[in-house]
């Protein structure tokens, strides 16, 4: 079986995932089978595997560091919020159904089988295994039922890392505090700390790291600085969705509507120097760009009716009206639509039938199985303004309730208003370059003049930046030791 490590993080957003897959590389060039493993994520970026399982992405992220294929095991629960009180609950990658929040959790103690099957199995195939826990472990009116952090280490006999996020302050009140709300079984499990996110002189740190180790009676493993990687975040805590707003030569505005899901179907257009893709939630911060993008949603018809409401559905008629490039996945494809309907309430969202923006010659209705396939193919004629699409091959994957009222092609285009149901899309060899070079085209700039750069390459690269980084921000020599049970 293999030797694991789990990472425990303060808080929420205290670099859990990115530590994790730092690790995930370093054992991986190190020369170990390594795999990551999550046993339950609550995440709306999720991904559907070549057997068709449904899967967090952070995961994905964690195994493409590892140099191996995601697979459901690495990430057995996802829970899909779907209200403020409620998600979606995927068990190694097979949808359960709606819960609300208090259900799953009187609930949750019955997935542990499957937890630990799929952990198990993975053990029994890898070298060692990188656990990342969720949250944090001192939760105290949660822990009773965990499966995620301290109650999964336990079931595993996993040790633990404990990460702390300086850059938002306060970081030895968040490690000794979190530690002093563990049991004493649970602070034993404790083999180090780390001090995440730092920026500055760590000489003037080493003070604070003394007394930290000798209140907490753990040491400190490692000070890791602010990393500077293009590497996919988790969740909508990303810094993209609250990035720049700069607008370059081509302009791509996402709607970042209230439930976005899969915002990294976009990062192709990040690999463009002189492109700028920007998440956009009021008609103020539109301007003019080159392209609106309607992404994926968890909650249809609720962002649709949103959309309206703040008056960017009128927006964007007014810029399709004046031949700005629209285009729709997924769930911001089936908005473009001329009709939405939700009998059977598989959305949870109270509304049954609405109307939708009207731009696209297509109806939905939510019923049925959740559609959850990788797909590829080639694109047959493509008409208008991104007629040069024709015939190209494309891949990617599905995740939707929602089912159109006829068969409909992989892109589905009319005049300048285009929309699909795969994710993915814009990343296979040539697409996002013909969308592009039809922007420049129409704009009358030179698509040289964008600046791009290998995409497959670049994410490599960025993955052993990070494992650099992780390797000269903690001791290795220590953590090989936790691994192998000799402090």
């Amino acid at each position: 079986m293999a030797k694991c490590i789990m990472i425990q993080g303060t808080m929420s957003n205290a670099g859990k995932s990115l530590l994790a897959a730092g690790l995930c590389r370093i054992f991986k060039q190190d020369g170990y089978r390594v795999a990551p493993f999550k046993s339950q994520n609550m995440a709306l970026n999720s991904f559907i595997t070549e057997e068709g399982g449904e899967m967090g992405r952070a995961q994905v992220v964690q195994a493409e560091a590892a140099g191996i294929k995601p697979d459901v095991r690495m990430n057995p629960i996802l829970l899909k919020p779907t209200t403020d009180v409620g998600s979606q609950v995927i068990v190694n990658g097979v949808v359960q159904g709606n819960m609300r929040a208090m259900d799953y959790y009187k609930k949750k103690r019955e997935y542990i089988p499957a937890v630990l099957e799929a952990y198990n199995s993975l053990a029994a195939e890898n070298d060692i295994i990188v656990i990342e826990g969720a949250g944090s472990p001192a939760e105290i009116n949660l822990k009773q039922e965990d499966i995620v952090n301290m109650g999964l280490a336990k079931l595993v006999d996993a040790p633990v890392l404990l990460v702390g996020d300086i850059d938002r302050g306060g970081v030895f009140a968040q490690l000794y505090g979190t530690i002093a709300l563990l049991e004493p079984e649970e602070q034993q499990r404790i083999k180090g700390t780390i001090v995440n996110k730092f920026r500055g002189d760590r000489s003037i740190l080493e003070p604070g790291l003394n007394v930290l180790e000798e209140i907490c009676k753990t040491p400190v493993v490692g000070v890791v600085p602010y990393i500077h990687v293009d590497v996919e975040d988790e969740d909508s805590l990303s810094e993209r969705l609250t990035g720049s707003a700069v607008r370059k030569m081509i302009d791509i505005a996402v709607i970042r509507l209230p439930r976005i899901s899969n915002f990294t179907d976009f990062s192709a257009f990040e690999r463009y120097e002189n492109v700028s893709l920007r998440y956009v939630d009021s008609v103020k911060e539109l301007y003019e760009p080159d392209m609106i993008i309607l992404p994926g949603t968890k909650s249809t018809m609720s962002d649709l009716k949103w959309l309206r409401q703040c008056g960017l559905e009128a927006a964007i008629h007014k810029a399709a009206s004046k031949g700005t490039l629209i285009f729709g996945v997924c769930g911001g494809y089936q908005m473009l639509g001329q009709s939405i309907a939700d009998p059977d309430q598989v959305e949870a969202s109270g509304l049954s039938q609405m109307a939708g923006i009207g731009l696209l010659d297509m109806d939905t209705v939510f019923q049925g199985e959740k559609v959850q396939k990788q797909t590829k193919g080639c694109f047959g004629a493509v008409e208008g303004l991104l007629s040069a699409l024709s015939g190209m091959t494309y891949e990617g994957y599905e995740i939707h309730m929602g089912r159109s009222d006829r068969e409909l092609p992989p892109l589905l285009g009319q005049g300048n208003v285009y929309g699909s149901y795969i994710h993915g899309i814009f990343d296979a060899p040539g697409i996002a370059d013909g969308i592009l070079k039809a922007l420049c085209g129409k704009k009358g700039v030179d698509f040289a003049a964008l600046e791009q750069f290998d995409g497959k390459e670049y994410k490599e690269r960025q993955y052993d930046l990070l494992a650099d980084a992780v390797r000269q921000g903690l001791d290795m020599d220590y953590i090989y030791r936790i691994l192998n049970r000799e402090v």
